[in-house]
């Protein structure tokens, strides 16, 4: 069987987990799918309001009775670098243009605000008793992991190299999920530079399981019974998967997003920071490759993410893939379009079935 003792922890039936990817690709539909076939459904509740977050967290729970997730991201302080602003204005405006967007409205968060929103929806989490709660960029405070272990919810970090991982063991996560550079969507990294954080999978997961004892779940292009398998033999205790369950049919990502990922091969897709100021994999497109030589002089996240979104926002409501952030993981090739709990019963038979192969 694929089950161990982390399944047991989660309360789950495959040691399977949707990657909770922001942006209103998880929807409930989603989550609740991956949940009823066995895995762990995830809320990516990294752009929602607390009110949205609620209405989502009820939303699932109407779909299904098994545990899921929530995701959050932990606020990290940040300043405005104005000179990088208009330099990044000035790049964009030619775009805007195309698109018939009259005036960039873009506005900035800042940090105070920024943690208290996080506050509130760590409160949201506790009140409606969801029993895992993950993090992205960071982790939480001493208060914030004392509050919900307190509510008997399940912790999970997310790193990018062994340190982080070590780090989050430290601060009495429960689990980590180890982020390859093979993975889709904006890296973990919350500690170094970028390029230091991009360590492929397969080196990452032993590297890990040598220095840390919690529970290890592998994220980086695993789409199949193989990278399940592949994963566990090298030290993790589960998988997470974003790319395969986007391009399901539960999943809220454009459809022109998901045919971007079903058409592209592995070389198509690319690491960048022109749409929102931090390192991120998606396929190559005309916006990455008009600002990829100008990379150092844009804001970082998520300033430069504010910049572009209404032009995220009006290439999605124009058909134009050109101009959108088609995140994906490093094997598009992999991908096929079908229901969530299909993918996951593919999985699983794949699994037992080379698991029996090599017995």
């Amino acid at each position: 069987m694929l089950n161990n003792e982390f399944t047991k922890l989660l309360k789950i039936d495959y040691p399977i987990l949707q990657a909770p990817m922001a942006g209103g690709v998880t929807t409930p539909e989603l989550a609740a799918a991956v949940s009823n076939a066995g895995g762990l459904g995830m809320i990516g509740a990294g752009y929602l309001s607390p009110e949205q977050l609620k209405v989502q967290i009820q939303n699932v729970k109407a779909l299904t009775e098994k545990p899921f997730g929530v995701n959050l991201f932990v606020p990290v302080p940040y300043s405005v670098d104005e000179q990088k602003v208009q330099s990044s204005k000035e790049m964009l405006k030619q775009i805007e243009a195309e698109l018939g967007i009259d005036e960039n409205s873009s506005s900035f968060s800042n940090y105070e605000k920024d943690t208290e929103t996080f506050q509130r929806m760590v409160n949201i989490v506790i009140d409606e008793k969801v029993p895992i709660c993950s993090f992205t960029f960071g982790i939480p405070s001493e208060d914030i992991r004392t509050k919900l272990k307190k509510n008997s919810s399940i912790i999970i970090g997310t790193a990018t190299t062994v340190q982080e991982a070590i780090w989050n063991e430290e601060a009495g996560m429960d689990a980590v999920v180890v982020q390859g550079s093979e993975a889709g969507g904006h890296r973990g990294t919350f500690s170094g530079e970028d390029q230091q954080s991009l360590i492929g999978l397969m080196s990452l997961i032993p590297q890990s399981a040598d220095y840390i004892s919690i529970p290890i779940i592998a994220a980086g292009g695993i789409m199949d019974g193989r990278g399940l398998l592949a994963a566990q033999f090298l030290g993790a205790q589960a998988v997470q998967m974003g790319t395969a369950f986007l391009v399901c049919e539960e999943s809220g990502a454009n459809q022109l997003h998901k045919e971007a990922i079903l058409k592209a091969k592995e070389d198509q897709v690319v690491m960048t920071k022109t749409f929102s100021g931090k390192m991120a994999r998606g396929v190559k497109n005309r916006f990455i490759e008009k600002l990829h030589a100008n990379e150092d002089h844009l804001p970082d996240y998520p300033v430069q993410n504010a910049l572009t979104k209404s032009i995220r926002k009006a290439a999605a409501q124009s058909k134009n893939p050109d101009y959108m952030s088609l995140w994906s993981g490093q094997s598009p090739r992999m991908a096929s379009q079908t229901t969530a709990g299909q993918l996951i019963e593919n999985i699983v038979n794949e699994s037992l079935k080379l698991k029996n192969t090599f017995s």
